[in-house]
């Protein structure tokens, strides 16, 4: 697929360079993936600020909603990957107010735990943080664990809380009233074909005179496939999908909002919008607002969404206030050469200490580490391949970014004085640099590392295989899989377990290696219902989870490097 781009790995930061130099109202965050409100635009410390974002990708979402009347900051992961928990942290204290801060937050796995703990970290810092989840999703129903995906609601969501903000409500009153639009809105899309991810190939393929049905915004297939059919019968599949899922009752105000995928001409969008609307009056409902374009999209791929939810006199003078963005209705101020676009980041409170020397043991641990990044970086084209066919097709080129982020900060690694520091630090690396679900989990576990060596200068192999226990336990305290839901867990529990019971050294890490393998192998035969896999249900039978599989490389990576050595 030919894009109109530069490098694959900057199309971010040459989308924010651009959006930033055409737009007067904008500024960036130096070195963060964060487009706020210029200073002269920037709201009043007595205003609540809204925070929101998510992976790339989905362009005019979500920097084009920043600005008056909407949000005060876009956090941007890399194309359709969650961005890090201290890229939401650096927004959040960019932009904090007096009166708090509002996080709308899509429901995917990786938003949530990132958000999540971005927000938790800033509360420990004092700031007023409240998260509202977006979760509009009906064309899955309620059949997986993780909930309904968020979808283009949240373009009313960014609406209706950046009004309620300007007026001066309350942190406390911005949620509830966001909450009561969420509540009655729901959304399916239709695909007429795949997208492509920069650098990688599509997810799906459709044939001629195929649809996707009940896709999300990742380019992932979707809930079903058929054959395809005129405007007033997509329109009408939609309509009965989105008004079933919320139940609306003749004589309801409601409001729809028909998106463009991304590769979408006006005139199609147009031509679903007077059909959504004409179905809209068969069913005996009131549209009192109606959008089309592309709000929130999946690339370049053809197709739309609808989004349908029911109003109140409040909702639709929120909806109707003045806002002052690049991509809802609004005027285009001139640009002034002079302006500030660029905003020093905030500092971290908490800076990492660095010792003068190391012992011994930092010194094998780093070359371990090494070995591991080398193995994640060599098993990208594998991993990416498989979670192509499961899930976003990320995975690899996360874990990978992950693997050179480690390597980059090899010296300040290697200085650390103890196993223990060396560990969290490495933490710290993992959660800024690896977006996704795969960053919060993969700094979870390592940081649990720390914890149970915290005081072990010289740990041995059974302080170590404690340690792994303990930071399994992490993970699945924080992700809240088990095994058996095909996920990362089903290959670290028996890894870990494998490690703790064999006799000597070199037959614990060949019985981790063995044992996570048999583990990741063993996915294949799951019905997900956590992690990436999880919406496919059924149809992900057959494919071993990919970040199972990436957990049995690094342990096996691990036994080949160390051998009976450690």
């Amino acid at each position: 697929m030919k894009k109109i781009i530069g490098d694959p790995d900057r199309v971010i930061e040459d989308y924010i360079a651009g959006l930033v130099a055409g737009s007067a109202h904008l500024a960036r965050l130096a070195g963060w993936p964060v487009v706020v409100r210029s200073p002269e635009t920037r709201k009043p410390r007595d205003r609540v600020a809204i925070v929101a974002g998510g992976g790339s990708g989905h362009e005019p979402a979500h920097a084009g909603y920043v600005g008056a009347g909407m949000l005060d900051a876009a956090v941007l992961g890399p194309v359709f990957t969650s961005p890090s928990v201290d890229a939401v942290l650096a927004a959040v204290r960019a932009v904090a107010t007096d009166a708090g801060v509002l996080l709308v937050v899509k429901n995917y796995t990786g938003d949530r735990l990132n958000f999540g703990l971005a927000a938790e970290l800033a509360r420990a810092e004092g700031i007023r943080v409240e998260t509202v989840l977006v979760a509009d999703d009906a064309a899955l129903g309620e059949g997986s664990r993780v909930g309904a995906r968020g979808l283009t609601a949240t373009v009313l969501a960014h609406k209706v809380a950046g009004a309620s903000a300007e007026r001066g409500g309350s942190l406390e009153e911005i949620a509830a009233v966001v909450r009561r639009l969420l509540a009655g809105a729901a959304t399916m899309g239709v695909a007429l074909g795949p997208c492509s991810v920069p650098g990688a190939e599509a997810n799906f393929a459709l044939g001629a005179d195929e649809v996707e049905w009940g896709l999300g915004i990742h380019g992932e297939a979707g809930a079903e496939r058929s054959g395809i059919v005129p405007a007033a019968a997509i329109a009408e599949r939609l309509l009965d999908t989105v008004c079933s899922a919320r139940g609306f009752a003749p004589g309801t105000e409601v409001v729809a909002l028909v998106n463009g995928l991304g590769g979408t001409p006006d005139l199609e969008l147009r031509i679903l919008q007077g059909a959504v609307l004409a179905g809209l009056t068969r069913r005996g409902l009131r549209a009192r607002m109606s959008w089309a374009g592309a709000f929130l999209t999946s690339l370049e791929m053809p197709g739309a969404s609808l989004t349908v939810a029911a109003v109140d006199a409040e909702l639709l003078e929120l909806l109707a206030e003045e806002t002052s963005v690049a991509a809802f209705p609004r005027t285009t101020p001139l640009l002034d050469p002079e302006r500030v676009t660029e905003l020093p980041a905030p500092a971290d409170p908490v800076a990492a200490a660095v010792g003068t020397a190391s012992a011994s043991e930092v010194v094998l641990l780093h070359a371990a580490v090494a070995a591991l990044a080398q193995a994640l970086g060599d098993a990208e084209p594998e991993l990416s391949a498989l979670d192509r066919r499961v899930g976003d097709g990320d995975l690899g080129i996360n874990l990978a970014r992950g693997a050179a982020a480690v390597r980059a900060a090899g010296e300040r690694l290697a200085g650390l004085p103890d196993p223990a520091a060396y560990l969290r630090a490495l933490s710290e690396v993992l959660r800024r640099e690896i977006g996704g679900t795969s960053g919060p989990l993969y700094s979870t576990l390592v940081l649990g590392l720390a914890e149970s060596l915290r005081g072990v200068p010289h740990p041995g192999p059974q302080e170590w295989a404690e340690a792994a226990a303990h930071g399994v336990a992490r993970v699945r305290r924080v992700g809240g899989a088990a095994p058996g839901d095909s996920t990362m867990v089903d290959a670290l529990v028996p890894g870990v377990a494998a490690l703790a019971a064999a006799a000597g050294p070199r037959e614990r890490l060949a019985a981790a290696a063995a044992a996570a393998r048999a583990g990741a192998e063993a996915t294949a035969a799951l019905t997900p219902s956590l992690g990436r896999s999880s919406y496919l249900g059924e149809r992900a039978v057959g494919v071993p989870d990919p970040g199972a599989v990436a957990v049995a490389i690094q342990l096996e990576a691990l036994a080949a490097h160390l051998g009976g050595g450690a």
